[in-house]
């Protein structure tokens, strides 16, 4: 005799609900990820002309807050690895946008910094963020309270672990 319950086949209304919770369209995830995927497109034709990818772009927007930072504080403001930064870094240099060195107080660190040329794109990025808000379906309302929004979803996320 075993001291195990034997399991019990789920009621038809469980099974609907079991269903319904693992249909994509119910899913946060693909939400985000559908979400973020679009935004990330309309972005494309923007920074084309700036020879920018979309993750180049955002590294750039740290950069251009405060230059130079070193990989680990990129890292930390993009939440990328810096296994996914390196790569990332090494070609924003290869175009001359930005520089990497090593801290000579710590040669550990390298510290990322930008180029004159790094720097004078930020004049041609400038426009950027109006232009990509008015093409986006959402009054300035909805975009300033839905980016509130996902930032404190996103707070949440880290501190919950």
């Amino acid at each position: 005799m075993s001291l195990k319950a034997e399991p019990k086949a789920p009621e038809p209304a469980d099974q609907d609900m079991a269903a319904a919770f693992l249909r994509l369209d119910n899913q946060l995830c693909f939400a985000l990820y559908a979400a973020s995927g679009l935004v990330t497109r309309a972005y494309r034709p923007l920074l084309e002309p700036l020879g920018l990818t979309y993750p180049q772009y955002l590294a750039m927007l740290v950069l251009w807050e405060k230059a130079p930072r070193t990989v680990s504080e990129l890292g930390e403001a993009l939440s990328l690895d810096s296994g996914t930064l390196t790569p990332l870094l090494k070609r924003l240099e290869a175009a001359g946008f930005v520089t990497r060195t090593r801290d000579p107080a710590d040669e550990r660190r390298v510290q990322i910094g930008l180029t004159d040329r790094g720097a004078a794109l930020r004049a041609e990025a400038a426009a950027i963020p109006a232009t990509l808000a008015c093409a986006l379906p959402l009054s300035p309302t909805e975009l300033v309270e839905l980016r509130a929004t996902l930032q404190d979803f996103a707070r949440k996320m880290r501190t919950a672990g």
